[in-house]
């Protein structure tokens, strides 16, 4: 099966959804769209005082994202694949938990917008991963602005996460458990992946590598 249209790969911080994308992005002949998180001019101050800049931080993703996302509509998607590192939808997730009230009225306003404006991906690829896991993935790699990210922080997102992916129910969603896999690094693992991924039509389907879906 030769797959067209966008595929949204997701996971919190840390999962690897950046790297699959790419990976099933050049085994499938398809294209990645990138979220452009160190662009993000607040995101370190964020990390540092998240409720000082959790609104800057929000919207300029927000922003950021619908820009990417509004280019998509002009692609040719019955004949082309798109694989982005991002689900638009997702972004009322750190809203919902990080915002003020008052920030969150005025943030649900112009992301209901400009959610009008964004494609639906045809299929959602959910890297699902225990927060000790992703803990130890985002100190491993090390970058600079992620060192303050807490535990806590981490462990609340990752809850909330779970809760919205169990829930959407835009498009297909393909739940992986992540936790003990690499998909950079085993071809085995990332074609019977790409296999789950082609034959996930309807509702939300749980895969784990190496055993059932």
């Amino acid at each position: 099966m030769v797959l067209r249209g966008q595929i949204a790969v997701e996971g919190v911080i840390g999962a690897g959804k950046t790297t699959l994308a790419g990976r099933l992005a050049e085994r499938m002949g398809g294209e990645t769209v990138l979220e452009a998180v160190e662009e993000n001019p607040f995101l370190k101050l964020f990390y540092r005082d998240r409720g000082r800049y959790a609104f800057q931080t929000q919207i300029f993703f927000l922003l950021s994202r619908h820009a990417q996302q509004v280019q998509l509509k002009q692609r040719d998607l019955f004949r082309d694949l798109v694989i982005c590192d991002y689900l638009f939808q997702k972004d009322r997730i750190f809203a919902n938990l990080m915002l003020s009230d008052h920030e969150l009225v005025l943030y649900n306003h112009v992301a209901g917008l400009l959610e009008r404006e964004v494609p639906v991906p045809d299929r959602v690829v959910y890297l699902q991963t225990s927060a000790d896991s992703l803990i130890e993935r985002i100190r491993s790699r090390g970058r600079p602005f992620e060192r303050h990210i807490s535990i806590d922080y981490v462990r609340e997102l990752n809850e909330a996460y779970n809760h919205f992916f169990f829930h959407y129910d835009l498009a297909p969603v393909l739940i992986v458990n992540s936790s003990r896999v690499n998909f950079d690094g085993r071809e085995d693992d990332l074609e019977d992946l790409i296999g789950e991924i082609e034959r996930h039509r309807y509702g939300v389907a749980y895969y784990s590598p190496g055993g059932s879906a």
